[in-house]
């Protein structure tokens, strides 16, 4: 089953609690939290307190993004906020077995992401104990960007090593998803498909998200 993760990145933050509703009735399964520290991106959003104060107004899975580093020293902050998943990046973590654990320790899913130049073999000997894995289809830190076309072959790869092994593990890709391209990007392998500007940057949400969900159809 598909599912929609409408990213908070591109939402407007004057109406958060508004905007998170909107997308909620519109269907979609999952709310992105991007999470950025200016350090490992070069941008800078928010913390817990902000997933905190949503979290009471949405039954929507969390999907936290950690574009942190040292994301270790805040996973029980994310995790009581009310993180459901919690995402980190392969390349912010020196100890990714360990990070990936405690995340798991604190009732939350787990999951890790790849920036666009990082391989897959970097995952080899972790994939067993993840739930998910985000591929980056852009260059982390910004909304609106557009999607790197290099990025369905690796989705397709990753796939396919995941079906070979028996996996259970959900594909989700970040990254210029659009109703123009959002079919292909299935058709790799993804599942869990997160879109900033397709959704809130839209003037009529519900629309949005009809129009994404009958590309994939097509």
């Amino acid at each position: 089953m598909i599912k929609l993760a409408p990213s908070i990145l591109s939402a407007d933050f004057s109406r958060l609690a508004e905007s998170v509703r909107e997308v909620e009735e519109a269907g979609c399964e999952y709310l992105h939290i991007d999470v950025m520290d200016g350090h490992f991106v070069p941008n800078l959003t928010f913390g817990p307190v902000v997933i905190k104060s949503i979290r009471k107004k949405s039954e929507m899975v969390f999907d936290c993004h950690l574009m942190i580093e040292n994301a270790d020293l805040y996973l029980e902050e994310f995790a009581k906020a009310g993180a459901d998943i919690i995402t980190v990046h392969q390349e912010a973590c020196t100890h990714l077995h360990r990070t990936i654990h405690r995340i798991k320790e604190l009732g939350c899913k787990a999951g890790v992401s790849l920036n666009p130049a990082t391989d897959l073999s970097t995952l080899e000997y972790i994939l067993p104990d993840i739930d998910m894995v985000l591929i980056m289809s852009v260059n982390p830190g910004f909304g609106g960007q557009s999607f790197i076309p290099q990025s369905i072959q690796k989705i397709k790869r990753l796939k396919e090593n995941i079906e070979e092994k028996g996996y259970k593990i959900d594909i989700q890709v970040d990254g210029g998803v659009t109703a123009q391209n959002i079919a292909e990007i299935v058709d790799a392998g993804a599942n869990i498909l997160v879109a900033g500007s397709s959704i809130f940057g839209k003037e009529d949400v519900g629309v949005a998200v009809r129009q994404l969900r009958a590309a994939v159809v097509r």
